[in-house]
């Protein structure tokens, strides 16, 4: 059984149902298919409405059976960046602590760690986006997909050459999209190191 423990501020992770790893190919045939058939349904996901209560009940149902359930974490990030609200005397009060909660569950699970970047850089939290970009870097330097975003942050906030080492990289390995060559041209263009 997997280890289950408390997050101070955000919980514990013991719960009836799991927690499960979503990476974990066993859990992803056994458990997960319960879990997205009844609370992580397409309308949940797209935040249009709930399946078995409010589209915040499904998603919470969902991250506490599957505390690192990435497509979850992406979307209670967004029901938040929307205009979602979180009870503030929920056991779970905040969208930081979903994510908490699934790096105390599996630290090396990098996809958390990008997901949450890309949450904080949204809502303006750019040293915290910069650390989770970090963290993922450093569980998977060579991934192509981690290289390629976290290269879009670092032109974005005018560290062109740190970029430019990360597009190396994600080009290297095969990545398709030119997005961020496009981005770290222009920002060579324009004189300043940061991308428009």
């Amino acid at each position: 059984m997997l280890q289950a423990q408390d997050v101070p501020g955000c919980g514990t992770l013991r719960n009836a149902y799991g927690p499960f790893d979503y990476r974990d190919p066993v859990n992803k045939r056994d458990n997960l298919p319960i879990v997205e058939t009844f609370h992580f349904t397409p309308d949940v996901e797209s935040l249009r409405h709930g399946s078995t209560g409010t589209v915040l009940d499904d998603l919470k149902y969902t991250l506490r059976a599957f505390p690192n359930h990435h497509r979850a974490l992406s979307a209670i990030a967004r029901y938040v960046i929307e205009g979602g609200r979180i009870p503030i005397d929920d056991s779970i009060p905040s969208v930081d602590c979903y994510f908490h909660r699934a790096i105390a569950f599996r630290p090396d699970d990098e996809a958390v760690h990008v997901i949450f970047a890309n949450y904080l850089y949204k809502t303006g939290e750019r040293e915290k986006a910069r650390e989770q970009y970090e963290k993922a870097l450093r569980l998977a330097p060579e991934s192509i997909e981690i290289n390629y975003v976290a290269g879009l942050f670092f032109v974005d906030t005018g560290e062109l050459e740190r970029a430019k080492q990360l597009a190396k990289v994600a080009y290297g390995g095969g990545y398709p999209l030119s997005g961020l060559k496009r981005k770290i041209a222009a920002a060579e263009a324009s004189g300043n190191r940061k991308a428009k």
